[in-house]
């Protein structure tokens, strides 16, 4: 809907009056308040607004929120597709050229009132079904960015020269369902990004105060860790993002090699999905970007406009193909649900991710 105003929205903060659109991440070292979309392939949005004040996200308005029908969601890579790409990784896997990759498929159905199709709605709509700690709304129609997330994820957070992330790899029904499969495959990304890290913070500066942490997030959960450091003289947000961008979690490691990988199996570009998604205020040198996984957004064009959404699953040696087939459904079932407006929204115990200004 191209007449809706620009607004963005994270963590009870809600941030209008846009004054400045950029791809250049040096403004995140100026000032005032920005949103932040960076596409996994590269693509980056800054925008700041003028006005940032505390407000929840609203109640879902009836008929505010008109998604696809259950039925229609269309995959980049059917069952088939993905579990031979599962096969192939591990043919890679036993062959040297990598020690682990995320392998993802995108999600796609046609919004059925196109004019009418509002993030922000779909937003309310996430806040109740599936509660997440990053959940973050950004919608700047004439800049072609519509997207809504229901993150679990943390990819960066400074605080002055502080700067954190928190990796998630392993996803289950319930703490029983965690294999040591999931565990090593942690391992494996804390150490990846604790390299990146590295790249721009002081020697000796990068700790790992939690390791493979499991955390329960709506209908599953996950084996989380945190990696922390003090930025070195000289760097900030460019080179942070340069170091560390895309995040470790959803490519695989060595890096290089996953990306490789990605592009040679995936057949649709993840857009904002895998990318990074979040809020910089520059003034207060703070920020929060979360890994742009439970994600959706919207792509419009002369025919009308589709909803999109990613799911994925990290692939080891020790990974099933049925098994991480069924790992993507379960990471998109719910969010699906809500999106096309089956999943019941009531009852559900809500956590809340702070933006703190």
């Amino acid at each position: 809907m191209h007449d809706l105003p620009p607004l963005a929205r994270f963590g009870g903060l809600l941030a209008t009056d846009l004054r400045d659109v950029t791809s250049d991440p040096s403004a995140l070292e100026t000032q005032g308040f920005w949103a932040v979309v960076a596409d996994f392939e590269g693509r980056l949005v800054c925008a700041r607004f003028g006005d940032v004040r505390a407000e929840p996200v609203p109640p879902p308005a009836p008929g505010g929120w008109r998604g696809p029908t259950a039925g229609e969601w269309a995959s980049s890579l059917d069952r088939a597709a993905y579990t031979a790409g599962v096969r192939d990784v591990r043919r890679r896997i036993a062959a040297g050229e990598v020690y682990q990759a995320n392998l993802c498929r995108v999600l796609s159905a046609p919004l059925p009132d196109p004019a009418g199709a509002d993030v922000d709605a779909l937003t309310a709509l996430l806040a109740l079904g599936n509660p997440a700690p990053y959940a973050g709304t950004v919608r700047l129609p004439a800049h072609g960015v519509e997207v809504a997330t229901a993150s679990p994820e943390l990819f960066l957070r400074r605080t002055g020269r502080t700067v954190e992330s928190g990796p998630i790899k392993g996803t289950g029904r319930a703490p029983e369902d965690l294999l040591e499969k999931d565990h090593a495959e942690n391992v494996m990304i804390v150490d990846l990004v604790r390299n990146d890290l590295g790249r721009v913070c002081a020697t000796g500066s990068v700790t790992v105060p939690a390791l493979c942490a499991v955390e329960p997030h709506p209908g599953l959960v996950h084996l989380v860790s945190t990696v922390r450091g003090e930025l070195a003289p000289g760097t900030g947000w460019p080179e942070l993002l340069a170091a560390t961008f895309p995040p470790g979690s959803v490519t695989g490691a060595p890096k290089s090699s996953a990306l490789r990988v990605i592009e040679e199996l995936e057949t649709a570009p993840r857009g904002p999905y895998c990318g990074g998604i979040g809020w910089v205020d520059a003034d207060r040198g703070t920020g929060e970007l979360a890994v742009g996984i439970r994600t959706f957004w919207i792509d419009r064009g002369p025919a009308g406009a589709v909803l999109r959404f990613g799911t994925g699953a990290g692939i080891t040696w020790g990974s099933e193909p049925e098994r991480e087939w069924d790992e993507t459904e379960l990471k998109a079932a719910r969010l699906l649900a809500v999106a096309s407006g089956v999943q019941q929204t009531t009852g559900v115990q809500q956590t809340t991710g702070r933006a703190t200004r």
